[in-house]
């Protein structure tokens, strides 16, 4: 437990923060990138198939070519979908972190509080006669 607490103390969660915005920013415009991009191929690449059994290998390998295209696009756009999916989650774990470190120093304050409380009031309970 000692060593997570340590790694959390290490990170500096004010440049997280700040980052935060810009990281959900740059996947947005990467997701908005991707969805203006050519989603059609070119014309005449991905032909009917029944033109399939009278086409020359330079054709079939220019088909072929066109369809590995397609699907690169719609894996590059899912790609891009789930980085912001991603970046989106960042930011909310990064707020729930930041509640919590700020939580959990009210809660050391109110320990420390309470602590100088009891010491005093044992001593007081001593002192009495």
């Amino acid at each position: 437990m000692a060593v997570w607490l340590t790694a959390l103390k290490l990170v500096p969660w004010g440049d997280v923060i700040e980052a935060t915005p810009q990281i959900l920013n740059a996947a947005k415009k990467l997701m908005r990138k991707s969805r203006t991009g050519g989603t059609e191929p070119p014309a005449g690449t991905l032909g009917d198939d029944a033109g399939d059994a009278n086409a020359t290998p330079l054709e079939a390998q220019v088909k072929a070519l066109g369809q590995r295209v397609a699907q690169l696009e719609q894996e590059q756009r899912d790609s891009a979908a789930l980085i912001e999916s991603l970046a989106e989650q960042n930011a909310v774990v990064v707020r729930a972190v930041e509640a919590l470190r700020k939580r959990s120093q009210r809660l050391t304050a109110a320990a420390i509080v309470l602590g100088a409380t009891c010491a005093a009031l044992a001593v007081w309970v001593l002192r009495q006669p």
